[in-house]
C-alpha cells in the first residue's frame, strides 16, 4: 500500500531525462506511487515503459488538446498500449482556451476530445481531464454521456463547478498551488473527501517549501498535508483517504 499517490506527473518529460533513476528512488523512497501522463503518442508509449519497469508507476495514454495541434489520435496504435495492465485512464485529454483561442480551436479539439471518449467508453477506463478556461465547454461535453467516470486534474474552478462533476461520478485533484493561494480553499473544504485527490503535475508547480525548483512525485506530501489543513482534519486521516480514492480510480471496484 502506498504512503502517498500522486496521480498527474510527467516523469516521461525531458526534464528528468539526466536523473530520472535517482528521482524515482527518491519517489520510492518517500513511498509514493504516480500516475505518468501521457499527452501525445511518444509520451504515452514512454509512460508505459516506465510503468513497466517500476512497480510504483501507473500510465495514461492521449492526446493533450493544445500541445501539439497536429497529433491526431491514431485508434490501432494506443488500442495496443490500451492493453497493458498498467495503462490506468485515457488523456490527458480535454479543452484549453487558455494557449488557444476558442473561436479558431473548438472544432478540432471538440473532435480530438470525443474520440478519446469513445475510446475510453470502449475500453472501460476512465478519463485523465486537462481543462483550462474551458469548464463550461467541458461540462456540456461530459453530461452529455453516461457511464464516463474520471478526474480533472489541476483544478481551478469554483464550488459549482465542483457540485456538477461530483454528480457525474467524476473526481478532482490538486496541485501544489494550494500551498501558495488560498483560491480553492473553498473548494477543497466543501467537497466530500472522497471525491478529491493528490497530484503534483511534476515537472511544474512545486509546493511550498519547494517552489521555484523542479517539482516531483515526492512532493506530493506537502500537498497531502496542505488538504489536510485547509479541511481542518487529521493529517493521517486525509493521507490515508486520498491514496485510497486513488486506487479507487485505478482498480474501480475498489
Amino acid at each position: 500500500m502506498p504512503k502517498y499517490f500522486d496521480i498527474h506527473s510527467h516523469l516521461n518529460a525531458s526534464q528528468y531525462d539526466t536523473d530520472r533513476e535517482e528521482m524515482i528512488a527518491r519517489m520510492q523512497e518517500s513511498g509514493t506511487h504516480t500516475i505518468i501522463v501521457g499527452t501525445d503518442l511518444e509520451s504515452s508509449e514512454k509512460a508505459v515503459e516506465l510503468a513497466s519497469k517500476y512497480p510504483e508507476i501507473y500510465a495514461t495514454i492521449g492526446i493533450h488538446p493544445v500541445e501539439d495541434t497536429t497529433r491526431v489520435f491514431d485508434e490501432p496504435t494506443f488500442s495496443k498500449l490500451a492493453t497493458h495492465p498498467k495503462v490506468v485512464a485515457i488523456g490527458e485529454c480535454g479543452f484549453d482556451f487558455y494557449h488557444a483561442k476558442k473561436d479558431e480551436d473548438y472544432g478540432r479539439q471538440k473532435e480530438l476530445f470525443l474520440t478519446q471518449i469513445d475510446f475510453a467508453l470502449k475500453h472501460s477506463k476512465p478519463l485523465m481531464i486537462h481543462a483550462r478556461n474551458a469548464y463550461k465547454e467541458l461540462l456540456e461535453i461530459l453530461e452529455s454521456f453516461k457511464g464516463l467516470r474520471g478526474n480533472v486534474h489541476f483544478f481551478a474552478g469554483d464550488w459549482k463547478v465542483a457540485q456538477r462533476l461530483f454528480a457525474i461520478g467524476f473526481t478532482i485533484s490538486f496541485t501544489g498551488v494550494i500551498t501558495f493561494t488560498h483560491d480553492y480553499d473553498e473548494v477543497i473544504k466543501q467537497a466530500p473527501l472522497d471525491k478529491i485527490l493528490s497530484e503534483t503535475d511534476a515537472p511544474y508547480v512545486a509546493p511550498v517549501p519547494y517552489r521555484g525548483k523542479r517539482n516531483e512525485p515526492a512532493y506530493v506530501n506537502a500537498v497531502v498535508k496542505r488538504i489536510a489543513e485547509i479541511r481542518g482534519e487529521d493529517f493521517e486521516f486525509v493521507r490515508a483517504a486520498l491514496v485510497k480514492n486513488a486506487l479507487r480510480m485505478i482498480v474501480y471496484e475498489l
